[in-house]
């Protein structure tokens, strides 16, 4: 293809957008909401996945003892937790810390050891990490079955939901994106169209002497391509600086919430975004053609 015959493409392209302005507003605004929501759940999911996994890396486990477990007991279980496969370190917490700790919970002004009647109730136990998170669970049901171990308990419930509610939002995501999608791809077919019956004689014209197939569909394949592009590229704008704001919101409110605010998350968002447009404008056109341009 010639280059003056591609910049000709572009000029009847861009006409034809500016002849229908109002169709093709529609039309790249129908494209920005879809492609916003599409982005949208990319972040969101992004980051559910992301504080999962935080909480997963995270996660603890709570050996407690029987609390009239003997000393040396004490000892040589930990050892046996240290040989356990998968475990990263052991840490024994003995009932005085734990009394200690409970104590500044609730304040100088609050004698507890008084107030239990001189006994420490509470028991020893370790704080057990895994190599990997994958690995919790198949520790747990180790420690489990070790004599004096009274009670094991980890934060994995926390994460399986986190991880279940991820996939929810994936699948809510790709339902609401295909039907937005489905939409906008009739709404350019149409603003396509439009086009076609406003140049139906120009059209006819260009056939009688002897334009090619392609050359009389290229400009409208191009026009449904920057309907799409404006509309991704107005989308990943938003996107931009709405992700920005919240994140510098979310971090001010909220400290202790793990979100990404590496710029990657960002970038690979607009990847999928900015093709995406053009691809529904190209995809709105086709079918148009097919349909209503008997060339």
């Amino acid at each position: 293809m010639k280059f003056k015959t591609f910049g000709y493409f572009i000029k009847q392209a861009l006409k034809s957008i500016v002849r229908n302005f109002w169709m093709s507003f529609a039309s790249v605004a129908t494209v920005a909401v879809c492609l916003i929501i599409l982005g949208a759940f990319i972040l969101l999911t992004s980051n559910t996945n992301y504080i999962a996994q935080k909480v997963e890396s995270d996660v603890e486990i709570a050996v407690f003892l029987y609390v009239d477990t003997p000393e040396e007991e004490v000892r040589a279980l930990g050892d046996k937790l240290e040989k356990i496969p998968g475990v990263a370190s052991v840490e024994l917490v003995p009932k005085e810390e734990g009394l200690r700790q409970l104590s500044r919970q609730f304040g100088e002004g609050h004698d507890l050891v008084s107030a239990l009647g001189g006994k420490n109730p509470l028991p020893d136990y370790y704080i057990v990490k895994a190599e990997e998170p994958k690995k919790v669970s198949l520790i747990v049901k180790e420690i489990e079955k070790m004599p004096h171990v009274e009670k094991v308990n980890y934060g994995q419930g926390v994460v399986e939901k986190l991880f279940s509610i991820t996939r929810w939002i994936r699948i809510g995501g790709i339902a609401t994106i295909a039907v937005l999608g489905a939409c906008t791809v009739f709404l350019i077919a149409v603003t396509i169209r439009l086009t076609i019956y406003a140049r139906r004689k120009e059209i006819n014209i260009m056939k009688s002497v002897g334009a090619t197939n392609w050359f009389i569909r290229w400009p409208f394949l191009l026009e449904g391509m920057f309907l799409g592009f404006f509309g991704s590229l107005i989308a990943s704008i938003i996107l931009y600086f709405t992700y920005i704001l919240l994140m510098d919101k979310i971090s001010a409110a909220l400290s202790f919430l793990p979100v990404q605010k590496d710029m990657s998350v960002l970038r690979n968002m607009i990847l999928i975004v900015m093709p995406a447009g053009p691809l529904i404008g190209f995809l709105g056109s086709l079918l148009s053609l097919q349909k209503y341009l008997k060339i």
